[in-house]
């Protein structure tokens, strides 16, 4: 079977056009993998024409037949934009929608490997529930929800938050023992099933310094349990780690994940 993942244009009103241009053509790079775009055909047409890119686009309604690696091809998306390829709000939720049911539905037949989405608008994914995030929103497709976790892979060291999109403020009474245990296993087993082998994780603590672990402290509290379960269960986890020194000694430590408490603790050190 081909390796085929499915690209999401995501929010038409938005760079995503360029950041796809720029993709393929640089499609040299992706070796034996092959992508396709999940969005619609003819505005990602009038949009790399309007920046100028010559970019060889077809619209197809099956993509797993075609030589995917001489044409870019548009899993065509119904979608109604003005003459100045703008997309009005009403339109623009349902069409993300469609694209994301469009390819969680090949990847239930198998028909893909994976998505990418270029971004979108946490707004334009809720339904009658609040999504944070895309995380989230697939989770709850798949009926998954509170046992899902975001992680941002990379062969040199990965990182994943516990919390995601949410308030700092509210992160304090949004981590518990369970969330920790729960997300560090998922993690866990991805490395063992997707990557061949068992990571070793570094976990933050949630203060500075851990709050110097008083008796008080959400380390002493909630982290320290979960990683002494954890390590109860064999996996190979190592904390509370000082949030300030973590990413400066995972290299001497040998972890291959940081996971930290909130979104912005483990990403914006990350990128």
């Amino acid at each position: 079977m081909k390796k085929i993942v499915g690209i999401i244009s995501g929010d038409p009103n938005s760079i995503n056009s360029e950041i796809i241009a720029k993709t393929w053509k640089q499609k040299n790079k992706f070796r034996n993998l092959n992508i396709f775009i999940i969005g619609n055909y003819l505005l990602l047409k009038k949009q790399f024409s309007q920046m100028k890119y010559k970019i060889k686009l077809k619209k197809t309604d099956k993509i797993f037949n075609q030589n995917l690696k001489k044409s870019l091809y548009v899993y065509d998306i119904p979608l109604k934009f003005t003459n100045s390829f703008k997309v009005p709000i009403k339109n623009k939720s349902k069409y993300i929608k469609d694209s994301f049911n469009t390819a969680i539905k090949m990847i239930k037949k198998k028909k893909i490997v994976g998505l990418v989405n270029c971004a979108v608008n946490k707004k334009d994914l809720s339904t009658k529930m609040k999504f944070n995030g895309v995380t989230e929103f697939l989770a709850k497709k798949h009926g998954v929800l509170g046992k899902e976790s975001m992680i941002i892979y990379n062969n040199t060291l990965s990182v994943s938050p516990i919390t995601t999109h949410i308030k700092l403020s509210s992160v304090k009474k949004n981590i518990s023992i369970k969330k920790i245990v729960t997300k560090t296993v998922v993690v866990n087993n991805f490395f063992k099933t997707k990557l061949g082998f068992k990571p070793k994780i570094g976990i933050l603590g949630l203060n500075p310094h851990n709050d110097e672990l008083r008796r008080n402290s959400e380390e002493k509290k909630i982290i320290i349990p979960a990683i002494k379960y954890l390590k109860r269960k064999r996996l190979l986890v190592n904390g509370p780690i000082s949030p300030d020194t973590a990413f400066l000694n995972y290299k001497r430590m040998g972890y291959d994940v940081l996971i930290g408490m909130y979104h912005d603790q483990v990403l914006t050190p990350f990128k």
